[in-house]
């Protein structure tokens, strides 16, 4: 059991909602962050005790700062938690946020879980990130739910939505013309998907590279590619064979 859940199973405190398989996903990708006084950003404070389970975890130098909307949220506010009151779906709402702290290495999405609200928070908020930051969308089974504005392959789910960046992170590869590289191509390393939560890793992203080292033992030409391989490995041999 790790700290998160030890802290959560022993919580006196201010109430803390979570699925329990969270805090291994919360620890393998948070980790590395711990007493590096990383800046925190929550969605959906609730009762404030995740607020505080985030301090306590990450180390007195950590700034947390939580987004709800609602108002009576304020009252978690500490000198070291500071907390904002309004929609997540609303974009000026969330680049005021933004403009006033320091950048985020990590986003935690738990506020209202509707289609609209994890979307449009994403679209604002992951070019904010510092590089090598993370973002963390939760409780995605709601893509599922149809009065959470999901369904089983509803083009309009956060679900479907983000199945488009495994498509972005591979535009480096593509020879068609309608499929070109975008700014998450450029921005997103990898991405993590669990029951119910997606990590986005984020990082500045150069095009790949692929080089041959080693002798070559067995000639090239000899090994049964397909057509699209067998041209790669010509360029590589008029690159690596000696004239």
């Amino acid at each position: 059991m790790n700290f998160l859940q030890e802290y959560f199973e022993n919580n006196k405190s201010n109430a803390i909602h979570k699925w329990i398989h969270y805090f291994e996903i919360y620890d393998s990708h948070f980790n590395k962050y711990r007493d590096k006084d990383p800046v925190i950003l929550e969605i959906g404070v609730y009762q404030g005790g995740s607020l505080k389970m985030w301090k306590e975890y990450f180390g007195n130098g950590a700034r947390i700062y939580g987004i709800d909307i609602n108002p009576q949220c304020k009252q978690f506010e500490t000198d070291t938690i500071k907390v904002f009151i309004g929609s997540q779906e609303d974009k000026n709402f969330l680049t005021s946020v933004i403009s006033q702290i320091p950048r985020p290495d990590i986003i935690i999405d738990d506020g209202g879980h509707t289609m609209n609200q994890q979307i449009i928070t994403f679209k604002t908020l992951f070019e904010h990130i510092k590089n090598e930051g993370i973002y963390l969308c939760e409780d995605l089974h709601t893509s599922y739910w149809e009065n959470y504005g999901g369904g089983l392959r509803n083009k309009n789910s956060f679900i479907e939505y983000s199945k488009n960046l495994i498509d972005s992170i591979h535009a480096w590869h593509s020879k068609s013309k309608y499929f070109k590289k975008d700014k998450y191509t450029d921005s997103v390393y990898s991405l993590h998907y669990y029951d119910s939560i997606l990590v986005i890793e984020k990082r500045n992203i150069t095009k790949p590279n692929a080089k041959i080292t080693g002798d070559i033992i067995i000639p090239i030409d000899e090994f049964p590619l397909p057509v699209y391989k067998k041209s790669l490995f010509k360029r590589i041999k008029r690159r690596l064979l000696p004239k």
